[in-house]
């Protein structure tokens, strides 16, 4: 009877101790992206998109990069797929929004270059060529969103369907909120300097 208490008794404080660790390391990962988020301007929405990066990129400035850049790859190939879809299925009969979304199309092809070739070189970054890879990431990440925020301008002062504009300025909008975190989360990694790739 005693033994059987003192397996309980140990069962028990094994599951608050393994509740603890969970609660404690949960904590932690929720300290790591805040800090890593710290520096965007849009923080909740940085929070919200980059969270599952927490336990592998730390404190890294280097891995959250990569992760910012990575998430807006993601986001932007959805966006894109969403206007072609509008382009194919004719969604916007008037010409002049037709060319729009074409011309915003052919942009968000070039984001998502500039945002593919600012992963490659993050992913190969080294100390004697340090400076000039990050110049060349910063220039990729500013055209990125350079393009997106031109995606809209085609459809100003024209009359496209007020629930179809405003799906797509929603959608392209959150790229752009998103490629600005990425963009400020390279800076981070080019101001923080060489030492940052050690960790």
């Amino acid at each position: 009877m005693k033994l059987a208490i003192l397996v309980i008794v140990f069962l028990f404080l094994s599951w608050v101790n393994s509740k603890g660790w969970a609660s404690s390391s949960s904590s932690m990962d929720n300290y790591y992206v805040r800090d890593a988020c710290s520096v965007t301007r849009y923080q909740d929405l940085c929070i919200h998109s980059l969270a599952s990066f927490s336990r592998t990129a730390r404190r890294s400035p280097s891995k959250w990069a990569r992760a910012g850049v990575s998430v807006t790859i993601g986001e932007a190939k959805n966006a894109s797929q969403y206007l072609i879809k509008l382009k194919k299925y004719k969604i916007m009969r008037d010409s002049r929004n037709m060319i729009a979304l074409s011309d915003c199309i052919e942009n968000f092809q070039d984001t998502i270059d500039n945002l593919h070739k600012s992963l490659g070189v993050l992913r190969k970054l080294d100390a004697t060529n340090f400076e000039n890879q990050m110049g060349d990431v910063t220039t990729w990440m500013s055209a990125a969103l350079t393009d997106e925020d031109t995606c809209l301008d085609g459809f100003e002062d024209q009359n496209p369907p007020k629930q179809v504009i405003k799906v797509l300025q929603n959608r392209v909008t959150r790229v752009a909120y998103i490629t600005s975190n990425a963009l400020a989360l390279v800076n981070k990694l080019s101001s923080t300097g060489l030492g940052s790739l050690t960790y």
